[in-house]
């Protein structure tokens, strides 16, 4: 963790865009709230393929204007040169100086990737189109990205994107802190060293967690599931268990040196604020 511990903690939190006019206002409340915290930024996500881009494009310089910083995800899938360079140049006129460069998922029934088949080949494009204007993070996998064959290719394809020109990563969601401890340390063997902030999922709903972690890959240990589990319907019961456990998992992070927190905060305020307040984080830390 040496290579963390030199990184000056920094604290995020995670939207998707609205979909409807009643969820965009639930949004900006929940933006309100949350930038009393002053984080250093407000990620939004970006649809398989581009299906949320206008969305994005629209929440992202909406925080902007709002005079908060936003980080907007870029995807590789279905994108073409043209069109992410549009897409920069928006950005770069709006002062957003902030990108999440991903891969991106295949959405069902398409057959070609795009421009770029790889996060690599976006960042080494932003990189070439606008130097270092961009503060550029990409996704890192401590429990191993579902499509790859084996963890040692799944490093390498990390290694390429930094290499590529990435400042910082976000991790996938875990729940087991020594996959996070481990990937550091092969990373570190790797010669890679940029900050690898860990992402956090707070638990809400055991469902819905069971179903995202399924599709991305992320473990949920045994224990916690049949803690879980044996909640039942108590919606508060799994609440106080989850803030719990992802409270005291941010703290062996912290302590060990992780650089800092980006919690994905499914637009809720909530499970979040309670997590940050329990770890007696200071707004702006």
């Amino acid at each position: 963790m040496d290579s963390q511990k030199k990184y000056t903690p920094q604290f995020s939190f995670e939207f998707f865009p609205p979909k409807t006019p009643e969820g965009a206002e639930k949004l900006r409340a929940t933006r309100d709230e949350l930038a009393r915290l002053k984080p250093k930024y407000f990620s939004v996500t970006f649809g398989a393929g581009g299906s949320t881009q206008q969305g994005t494009i629209d929440t992202v310089l909406e925080i902007q204007k709002a005079g908060l910083s936003a980080a907007p995800h870029l995807s590789c899938v279905g994108s073409t040169r043209e069109s992410i360079s549009e897409i920069l140049n928006t950005y770069k006129e709006n002062g957003v100086n902030r990108i999440v460069a991903l891969r991106g998922d295949m959405p069902s029934g398409m057959q070609e990737a795009g421009s770029f088949r790889y996060a690599n080949e976006l960042v080494e494009f932003i990189r070439k189109e606008t130097g270092d204007f961009f503060h550029i993070e990409v996704a890192a996998y401590p429990e191993v990205h579902p499509q790859s064959h084996d963890a040692q290719s799944d490093l390498l394809n990390f290694k390429r994107k930094v290499c590529a020109g990435a400042n910082a990563a976000i991790t996938q969601y875990f729940y087991n802190r020594d996959a996070y401890f481990r990937f550091i340390d092969d990373c570190e063997k790797a010669g890679v060293d940029i900050p690898v902030i860990p992402g956090i999922m707070p638990i809400t709903n055991y469902t819905q967690l069971a179903r995202f972690s399924d599709m991305c890959g992320a473990e949920i240990p045994r224990w916690i599931k049949k803690h879980l589990q044996g909640f039942g319907d108590d919606r508060d019961g799994i609440r106080a268990f989850g803030e719990e456990v992802v409270t005291q998992l941010c703290e062996k992070l912290l302590q060990a040196g992780a650089p800092g927190l980006h919690f994905y905060t499914m637009n809720q305020v909530g499970p979040s604020k309670a997590i940050w307040e329990n770890l007696g984080i200071n707004p702006g830390s």
